[in-house]
Formats: structure tokens, sequence, C-alpha cells
């Protein structure tokens, strides 16, 4: 059974970033679909899979990260605009039967991703 997680480190403190708030959408040409919004737990990660079962399809997605919110509730000057504020991420699902699993690492001026497992 195919799944989507995700989990976010926090680079500037060397940690899990717990309460973070997310969103992933499904991209349908230019329209974006609200899927799931949620947090992350203080492991970093979410609690249950973004995706799983019948909800895991084919296509391409958006995962949203609202890094300026949690460093700013971290005490973090960010200055105005922040550099970060959301973090998008645009990946697609091909293989529904597999496991997707997108962190983030992440600090206020940079982030990296990559397909994890």
């Amino acid at each position: 059974m195919g799944r989507l997680t995700t989990h976010v480190l926090d680079t500037v403190a060397g940690r899990p970033a717990g309460e973070l708030r997310l969103a992933l959408y499904r991209l349908d040409g230019a329209d974006r679909i609200l899927l799931v919004e949620t947090s992350t737990n203080a492991d970093g990660r979410v609690d249950e899979p973004l995706l799983e079962g019948e909800a895991m399809t084919r296509g391409a997605y958006e995962l949203v990260f609202q890094v300026g919110h949690y460093f700013r509730v971290k005490g973090t000057d960010l200055g105005n605009p922040p550099f970060l504020d959301e973090v998008p991420i645009r990946f697609g699902i091909e293989d529904a039967t597999s496991h997707y699993h997108v962190p983030l690492l992440v600090s206020p001026f940079a982030y990296s991703t990559y397909r994890g497992s």
C-alpha cells in the first residue's frame, strides 16, 4: 500500500521542527486542491500519513510548509519581509503503491529536500 509522509528538521537548532504547520495540495492544471492541513509533532513528523490507500493517487502535488511562522514563534528575528515564509515543494507521484517521503531541512535562510524512504 502506498503512502506519503514528511518530516521537518530545524537545522539552526539541530533538532526536529515540532509544531510546524503545513498543507498538502493536489495540482490539477492551474488549480490547487487542498487535501490536508496539519502540523508536525515533537519529532518533526505528522502523526498520520498525508496520503495512503485509495487517497494515494498518481499525479502532481505541492506541500507548503509555514517556516516563517515556525521561526517567529521560536523568537527568531526574520526581518520584514522574511527571506523564507512559506516553502512550497512541488513533486510528482508516479507509483501510487510506493512510499513517498518528502522531508524538509530548514533554517530562516535556506532549505533542502529529497525523496526519502
